[in-house]
């Protein structure tokens, strides 16, 4: 199913305003600050992926990834419930005036 392209435009506009939203949140900020200060310690040894400090990146790395997705699966299922149940409201007015002009 293609969706009119209308359509297709406020999806895309929704998933920018939810994707700006999420780039300047405070918890995501302080863990991409945090992620970033592992990263650099991350060089300062020469066996990298064998290092305390690769670990603490990486851990760090999973953990703001994993706060992302839950914040635009979250988000875009909110966005999915609010969507349908204004759909289905439309379709039932569409119904109820199809019902009044047959009788």
């Amino acid at each position: 199913m293609d969706f009119p392209p209308w359509l297709q435009q406020a999806i895309q506009a929704r998933l920018d305003e939810v994707s700006a939203r999420i780039e300047h949140d405070p918890e995501l900020n302080r863990i991409r600050g945090e992620t970033d200060e592992a990263f650099e310690a991350l060089f300062a040894g020469e066996d990298v992926e064998q290092t305390p400090e690769y670990a603490e990146w990486e851990n760090r790395y999973i953990v703001g990834k994993g706060i992302e997705n839950r914040q635009l699966y979250m988000q875009g299922l909110r966005d999915g419930i609010q969507l349908s149940v204004f759909l289905l409201g439309q379709s039932m007015l569409t119904d109820r005036g199809n019902d009044r002009t047959d009788a």
